[in-house]
């Protein structure tokens, strides 16, 4: 008979679920994942390296990978699609409502933005050295000439980009017009002080000294400030000093409303995403009677703002390709394609609505312009206000 191995066997590996498992700081419960079963607290602190703490910072805002190209296509071409796959249940495929919604924010605010400045591109134009203020005839040639030089010097700029030289161009073919007008005012002028007649206002002299007026006094910073009982000291200095500023800049937009205009666009972005759960109270009152939660309403206002800022991107990079492409053949589908962009903005909304609430055809075009006059008003209000801050501010 064999004698029995007296060599003692070697145990078998423990299971890894045998293996002692790290311990939660919070309530010592063993953690077999990212966070503890038992308190909710993640394993992942802030004390680690900047690197991975930012890395987790980028995901949760935008969480950006293949998911969005399915997301995308869909929220532009087909109207509530992706508001009824997430009340179907179908969300892991697609971004979530808020991240597509913060996403397109950012990046429709940077591209308008990027649009404006194109647009915006310019030298001094001679207001600033006092070609509008010129006394005379030889102070008009001599103010003209130096903006001209100085965009003479612009346009000699190496790899100056198309866009630029037009923005010189409708620069000079501007300053050359208010020249003339400053010597047909200043012609004006001799001829009646020559007659013994009143000379005719100046008007550029006549706008700057258009004055805001409270307790029948016109305001003044020194002589007759706005002062507020209530505020302390530095708040009425702060809001005296807010004035002039808004009051230079309402008449910078006088001579130039191209600047008020892209304030306008420039606010656009922030006062969408405040507005955006205003929206979706206005869609609970409207709606009160399908007796939806208000959450389900903010996942249609989430995808419906989504949507604008997506068509406010577009719109965005069509202007920057039509200013790149100017004097082309580009230019007219590119304004088709503007055209279209803007008709199918308020149609989408519309099937959006139709397709998510699910009531007849008049029912949903009442409700619809409805709450589009009463978007429309809280956006203008909105606008103002924004840029009334923005005027005050910069």
């Amino acid at each position: 008979m064999n004698q029995p191995d007296s060599t003692p066997a070697v145990p078998p590996p423990l299971p890894a679920s045998a293996h002692p498992a790290k311990a939660c700081g919070n309530c010592g419960a063993p953690l077999n994942g990212p966070y503890c079963y038992a308190c909710g607290q993640p394993e992942k602190g802030m004390i680690r390296h900047l690197a991975s703490v930012l890395s987790d910072a980028a995901d949760t805002i935008f969480n950006v990978d293949s998911r969005i190209f399915r997301s995308l296509v869909p929220l532009y071409f087909r109207p509530g699609f992706l508001t009824a796959e997430y009340f179907a249940g179908r969300r892991t495929r697609y971004v979530t409502p808020f991240r597509l919604f913060f996403f397109l924010c950012v990046i429709a605010f940077f591209a308008i933005q990027a649009s404006l400045n194109l647009d915006d591109v310019r030298v001094n134009r001679g207001e600033d050295e006092g070609l509008a203020k010129a006394q005379n005839s030889a102070q008009v040639d001599e103010r003209l000439q130096a903006a001209l030089d100085q965009i003479g010097l612009a346009r000699k700029v190496p790899g100056v980009a198309k866009p630029v030289l037009r923005r010189l161009d409708k620069d000079e073919a501007s300053l050359r017009k208010q020249a003339d007008q400053r010597r047909a005012w200043i012609a004006e002028r001799d001829k009646a002080l020559a007659s013994g007649a009143p000379p005719p206002p100046d008007p550029v002299v006549e706008r700057e000294e258009r004055t805001l007026s409270f307790d029948g006094q016109p305001w003044d910073p020194v002589k007759h400030p706005i002062k507020i009982g209530w505020l302390p000291d530095f708040a009425n200095a702060k809001l005296n000093e807010m004035v002039g500023r808004g009051k230079a800049n309402v008449i910078a937009a006088e001579r130039d409303p191209r600047h008020l205009v892209a304030g306008l666009f420039s606010v656009l972005p922030q006062t969408l995403f405040v507005l955006m759960p205003l929206f979706a109270v206005l869609l609970k009152i409207i709606y009160l009677f399908k007796r939806r939660l208000y959450m389900e309403h903010l996942m249609v206002a989430l995808h419906s703002h989504a949507f604008i800022f997506l068509s406010l991107l577009l719109l965005a990079v069509v202007h920057l390709l039509g200013g790149w492409w100017a004097d082309t053949a580009a230019q007219a589908p590119l304004r088709l394609l503007s055209a279209a962009i803007w008709i199918w903005l308020p149609i989408y909304l519309l099937l959006m609505q139709k397709r998510i609430y699910r009531q007849g055809w008049i029912m949903t075009v009442l409700k619809y312009g409805v709450i589009g006059t009463c978007y429309i008003a809280l956006l203008s209000m909105g606008l103002v206000g924004a840029l009334l801050v923005s005027l005050t501010s910069a």
